[in-house]
C-alpha cells in the first residue's frame, strides 16, 4: 500500500488526469449505449409465476401490464355529456403506442365497471408489455391524454404500475441534497474548506464511475431500476466515509509533525488498509444476496457492490493525489498556527468519554441494551408485503384512483386475484365455472367474474375480488385458503390444475420465498463477517462481539422501520403515504448493507485498539486509545451517512424512503450507542480475553494486516502479555 500511495502522491497530476479520462470515457460510453435496466423478476416454482407464464405462453395480450382510468361525476356517469366525453377519450387512448386494448364501462363487456350509485366508473387498460418494459414517453402521453378529459364536475384519475412509473422523477434531487448536507457536516468537523471538499470529490468520482459502469452492465446482466438508486445511496455514504477516515488520519499525522508525503503514505498504509478491508466486507455482504437465487435481488447486489468497489479504488488512488495538491491546507488556519507553534490541544472529549465508559462500563452496558430492546420491540409485529397505490401520498393521481375504486367497488377491488387454468376441453371449462361458483360463496370473497378469453385460447381466467385490501393479512390468508382448502389438487392428470395468480398473489409469494430463505442468508453473511474479522484481528471475541452488535443494530433499525412505515407513525406525517406492510425484499437487502456498514465501524474502531494492544499489551489502554482516537471520526462518519440516507428518503418514493430511514436509524444506533458505548464497555469487561486466540488456530489462519506491515511485524515480535 505504501508504494501505491507514494506513486499516486508523486504523480498526482497523472492520477487526476487518468480519473478524469475514465469518468469522461465511461460517461460517453454509457450515454451512447443507454440503459437496459429491467425490474422484472421470476419466482420459479410458485403458483403466481406459473399462472403468469401460462398467460404469457397462450394469451400474451393478457400478460402485459394493466392500468385503470377512473372517473367520478357529480351526477351519473351514464349521462350523455359524461358518456360522450369519456368515450372519445378512451378512443384516443386505445390508439396510443403500447396499448393492446381497453374495456369501456359503456360496452356490454364492461357493464359491471360502473358503481352501484352510478357516480364512479372505470376503464380497464391492457398494455402490450410489463410496466418496466414500456417507453416512459408513451406512458406520459397516455397520462396527459386521459387528464385532458377533466372538467368541472368530472374528476379523472389514473392508476396502475405503468402510471406510477410515468410519474417517477429522474432528477437527482436527493443526491444533490445529500452531498450538500454531507459537505456541511464535513466543514464543521474539519474547519477547512479543502479538507471538506476532498471526501466529497472522491466520493463523487467513485460513485460516478460505479454508476456508469452499472449502466453498461445492464446490457449483459439483469439490473433493475432500483439498483442504481440503492448503489448511489450506499456508495455516497461509504464513499464519503472512507475518504473521511483517511483524511482524518492524514490530518492527525500532520499535527504530529509528519511531513506531507510521509503523512499521506502512512494514512493510506494504515487507514487505507482498513478502508479496503471494510469495503471488501461490504461487497462480500452484498454478494450474499446471490444465495437467495432471486435475479431481481442479484441486480441490486451487483449495482451496490460495483459502486462500493469504485469508491474504495477512488479512496486509495485519487485521494492521495488530491491530498498532495492541497498540502498543509488539509488543516484549518488555526490548526496550522498551532502546528507552527508546536502546541497541542490537550485531551479532547473522546479521551474523557473513554474514562467515563471505563468507570461506568456495567451501567452503560445495561442502559445501552435497554435502549436497543425498546427500539427493537416493534419488529415482533413485522409484516412483509408490498406497498401499492394505497400507500402513495394523497396528492398523487394513483392514490386518488385507488381511493375512488375502493369507494365505488370495495377495498379488495384494487388487488384482484386471478385463477388461471388450462381448459382445452368443454369439461375443463365447465369445471372451472363450477369452481368459480364455489369460490363466490367463500368467506372473504367479494366478487367472482369469469374473464373473456382470446379467440382460440385454451386458457380460462377467473377474477376473484377479495373483501379486504391487497395489503391486509386477511387477503394473504384468503390466498392460502384458496390454494390449500378450496381449489382441489390435480391428481394423476384427471383434475383441472388451477393456479392462483395476479399481482397480489405474486407479492405474497415473493414475501414467502424471501422469508423462507432469510435464515440461510443471515447465517451466511454473519459467518463470512466473523471469519474476516477472525483473520484480521486474530481473536475469537472480537468477531463474536461484532456479530452480536450487528444483530442488535439490525433489530433496532427494523423496529424503527416497522414503527415508521407499518404503524404509520412517521410515513403519514412526513407525506410518505399511509401505513402498510414493509417491502418483502427490504430485510435481506438491509441485512447485507447493514452488516457491511456496521463492520466498517467495527474495523476502524478495533483496528486502532488492536494497533495499541500490539504495542503495549495493555487492554485498558488499547480500548481507551481506540475510543479517544476514533470516536470523533466514527460519529462524524455516522452523521454524514445519516444525513445522506435521510436526504434520499425525502425524494417521495416509499421504497427508497424505507431504505433511507432504516439505514439512517441503523448507523445512528450503531455509532452513537453500540460502537462508542456498548462495544468499549464490554471490551473493558472482557479484559485481555478480547485478544485471545487458541495457538493451534493461530498457526492455521492466514495473516491479514489491517493496520499495516509495520504493526504486523511488531505483532510477531510481541510476546503474549500477562497483564490486563
Amino acid at each position: 500500500m505504501s508504494a501505491l500511495a507514494r506513486w499516486c502522491y508523486r504523480h498526482r497530476l497523472v492520477v487526476v488526469v487518468l480519473w478524469v479520462a475514465v469518468l469522461a470515457g465511461l460517461g460517453l460510453a454509457s450515454t451512447a449505449a443507454g440503459t437496459k435496466a429491467s425490474d422484472s423478476f421470476s419466482l420459479p416454482g410458485t403458483e403466481s409465476s406459473q399462472a403468469l407464464e401460462l398467460l404469457q405462453e397462450t394469451m400474451p395480450a393478457q400478460s402485459g401490464a394493466n392500468a385503470t382510468v377512473v372517473w367520478q361525476s357529480d351526477g351519473d356517469v351514464r349521462d350523455a355529456a359524461v358518456r360522450d366525453r369519456m368515450a372519445a377519450t378512451l378512443e384516443d387512448l386505445s390508439g396510443l403506442p403500447g396499448v393492446s386494448g381497453i374495456t369501456s364501462p359503456y360496452s356490454e363487456q364492461g357493464a359491471r365497471q360502473i358503481s352501484k350509485d352510478g357516480h364512479i366508473a372505470y376503464a380497464s387498460v391492457n398494455f402490450t408489455e410489463q410496466a418496466m418494459d414500456l417507453d416512459k414517453a408513451d406512458l406520459e402521453k397516455f397520462v396527459a391524454t386521459a387528464e385532458k378529459a377533466r372538467t368541472d364536475g368530472l374528476k379523472v384519475e389514473l392508476g396502475g404500475d405503468p402510471i406510477t412509473q410515468a410519474a417517477e422523477s429522474e432528477a437527482p434531487t436527493s443526491e444533490l441534497v445529500a452531498i450538500l448536507a454531507a459537505a456541511i457536516v464535513l466543514f464543521v468537523a474539519f474547519g477547512s474548506l479543502f479538507a471538506m471538499l476532498l471526501p466529497i470529490a472522491t466520493a463523487i468520482a467513485g460513485v460516478g464511475t460505479g454508476l456508469m459502469t452499472v449502466t453498461l452492465l445492464t446490457h449483459v446482466t439483469e439490473v433493475g431500476d432500483l439498483g442504481p438508486i440503492l448503489g448511489a445511496l450506499v456508495g455516497l455514504g461509504v464513499g464519503i466515509d472512507y475518504a473521511l477516515f483517511i483524511v482524518t488520519r492524514h490530518r492527525s499525522n500532520l499535527k504530529n509533525g509528519t511531513d506531507i508525503e510521509a503523512s499521506v503514505v502512512k494514512a493510506i498504509d494504515t487507514s487505507g488498509r482498513a478502508v479496503i478491508f471494510a469495503g471488501g466486507t461490504v461487497i462480500v455482504a452484498l454478494c450474499g444476496l446471490f444465495v437467495l437465487g432471486v435475479g431481481f435481488l442479484n441486480g441490486m447486489a451487483i449495482a451496490s457492490a460495483v459502486t462500493v468497489l469504485f469508491t474504495v479504488i477512488a479512496a486509495v488512488t485519487l485521494l492521495p493525489a488530491l491530498l498532495g495538491f492541497i498540502g498543509m491546507r488539509a488543516l484549518s488556519r488555526r490548526e496550522r498556527r498551532h502546528h507552527s507553534a508546536g502546541t497541542g490541544n490537550g485531551p479532547g472529549f473522546w479521551a474523557r468519554w473513554a474514562g467515563i465508559v471505563e468507570r461506568r462500563r456495567v451501567i452503560l452496558s445495561v442502559l445501552s441494551l435497554a435502549v436497543i430492546a425498546v427500539l427493537s420491540l416493534p419488529v415482533l409485529s413485522l409484516r412483509l408485503g408490498s406497498s401499492d397505490a394505497g400507500n402513495h401520498p394523497t396528492s398523487t393521481t394513483t392514490r386518488q384512483a385507488y381511493d375512488l375504486l375502493a369507494d365505488g367497488f370495495g377495498p379488495g377491488f384494487n388487488g384482484p386475484l386471478q385463477l388461471v387454468a388450462e381448459t382445452p376441453t368443454a369439461a375443463d371449462q365447465q369445471a372451472l365455472a363450477d369452481l368459480a361458483d364455489q369460490i363466490a360463496t367463500t368467506d372473504g370473497v367479494a366478487a367472482v367474474t369469469a374473464l373473456p378469453a382470446e379467440p382460440g385460447a385454451k386458457v380460462g381466467i377467473v377474477q376473484v375480488v377479495p373483501g379486504t385490501s391487497p395489503q391486509s393479512e386477511e387477503t394473504a390468508d384468503l390466498i392460502t385458503h384458496l390454494r390449500d382448502d378450496v381449489i382441489p389438487p390435480a391428481e394423476d392428470g384427471t383434475s383441472l390444475k388451477v393456479y392462483v395468480g395476479g399481482q397480489t398473489a405474486i407479492f405474497d409469494d415473493f414475501a414467502d420465498v424471501l422469508t423462507g430463505k432469510l435464515p440461510l442468508f443471515l447465517t451466511v453473511i454473519v459467518a463470512l463477517g466473523c471469519v474476516l474479522l477472525l483473520i484480521a484481528f486474530r481473536s475469537l471475541l472480537v468477531p463474536l462481539t461484532a456479530a452480536v452488535m450487528n444483530i442488535l443494530a439490525t433489530a433496532a433499525s427494523f423496529g424503527v422501520i416497522v414503527a415508521f412505515f407499518q404503524y404509520g407513525w412517521g410515513s403519514e406525517p412526513f407525506g410518505l403515504g399511509a401505513a402498510g406492510p414493509v417491502e418483502a425484499f427490504l430485510p435481506v437487502i438491509m441485512l447485507s448493507v447493514l452488516f457491511g456498514l456496521s463492520m466498517d465501524y467495527q474495523v476502524f474502531l478495533v483496528s486502532r485498539m488492536h494497533e495499541e494492544w500490539v504495542h503495549t499489551g495493555d487492554n485498558k489502554r488499547a480500548v481507551s486509545v481506540g475510543i479517544a482516537e476514533t470516536g470523533r471520526v466514527i460519529t462524524a462518519a455516522a452523521t454524514i451517512m445519516f444525513v445522506v440516507f435521510i436526504a434520499f428518503s425525502l425524494g417521495g418514493e416509499r421504497i427508497v424512503a424505507e431504505f433511507g430511514i432504516g439505514l439512517a436509524a441503523a448507523v445512528a444506533i450503531d455509532a452513537f450507542i453500540l460502537r462508542t458505548v456498548l462495544v468499549p464497555s464490554v471490551m473493558y469487561l472482557f479484559g485481555k480475553a478480547n485478544w485471545w486466540l487458541p495457538a493451534w488456530l493461530d498457526k492455521r489462519l492466514p495473516h491479514l494486516s489491517v493496520e499495516g506491515p509495520t504493526e504486523q511485524a511488531e505483532e510477531e515480535r510481541q510476546p503474549e502479555p500477562a497483564t490486563r
